[in-house]
């Protein structure tokens, strides 16, 4: 019996595509760069004359505290005050700037910058001028939710764009008045749920806004605001191109982003040994 004869499918075979050199090229989106790493950094201490052993004294002493807090100890702090210019001057080179930086409200307003040992941290505000080592600043916690902007909860005016932003807030304001030690963090994924850009305005403002702003910069930014209402948190997390990817409300003591781990600090303790060696 005879077969009907069909035709081969177009776009197939020899000749079917263009010649690629012939054409434009493809264009990628850019990949993401700029990741920072942790490289080891040596003080020029050739080119200080005068005596610092007061400054190598309390660096010795910071990588024995950075390995107590890193176990479990309390936060301690060292107080720069008292350090002459070239004790200051080594203390500073040494600490360099890390991924985390932090602005704090309130009085003293205080400046935060991690060093480059996790866990180390440089404050400096009206009379102060410290370093501490912790996982986070105690600072940071004590103040986190004093209100700059204050919660207006249900009282802030409703317009026809807000259509989801109610419920997320009785959602948040639940968990955080259920807060305690021993509770895990909540998450609420704005990213995942349907929102408008009313929605986010208006929850901003029934939320309110703390005293502490964080910055943590590795592959992209990671920026946490803390609201007026305790124990909630606004975490963004954005690409090397500041094109925003995750946007999320954290109801817990403090985001895991802006936080030193255990191990980190008993690393950094093992770092600032290595630099000490290697200055004397």
């Amino acid at each position: 019996m005879a077969q009907n004869f069909h035709l081969p499918p177009t776009g197939f075979g020899p000749g079917s595509q263009p010649d690629p050199s012939e054409g434009p090229e493809l264009e990628y989106m850019p990949l993401p760069s700029g990741m920072r790493t942790y490289s080891t950094h040596l003080p020029e201490i050739d080119e200080i004359e005068a005596d610092v052993g007061t400054a190598l004294r309390m660096l010795a002493e910071m990588a024995d505290a950075a390995d107590r807090v890193g176990l479990g100890g309390a936060p301690e702090q060292f107080d720069l005050r008292p350090l002459d210019g070239p004790n200051r001057a080594l203390m500073a080179e040494t600490m360099g700037d890390g991924e985390v930086s932090m602005k704090l409200r309130g009085v003293p307003a205080l400046a935060v910058q991690e060093s480059v040992f996790a866990g180390v941290w440089q404050i400096k505000g009206a009379e102060v001028d410290l370093i501490e080592i912790a996982p986070v600043p105690q600072a940071a916690r004590d103040r986190a939710f004093d209100p700059v902007a204050p919660a207006l909860g249900t009282d802030a005016p409703l317009t026809a764009q807000v259509v989801n932003a109610p419920a997320l807030l009785a959602e948040l304001r639940d968990k955080s008045a259920a807060f305690g030690p021993g509770v895990e963090t909540h998450v609420v994924n704005l990213t995942l749920l349907p929102h408008t850009e009313a929605d986010l305005d208006w929850l901003a403002a029934t939320l309110g806004t703390g005293s502490v702003d964080v910055l943590s910069r590795g592959y992209g930014n990671c920026r946490v605001t803390a609201t007026a209402t305790p124990h909630v948190w606004h975490v963004q997390f954005f690409n090397s191109m500041d094109t925003r990817i995750l946007d999320t409300y954290e109801v817990g003591a403090m985001p895991e982003v802006a936080l030193a781990a255990s191990e980190d600090l008993i690393d950094s303790a093992e770092r600032l040994r290595e630099v000490l060696e290697a200055i004397r």
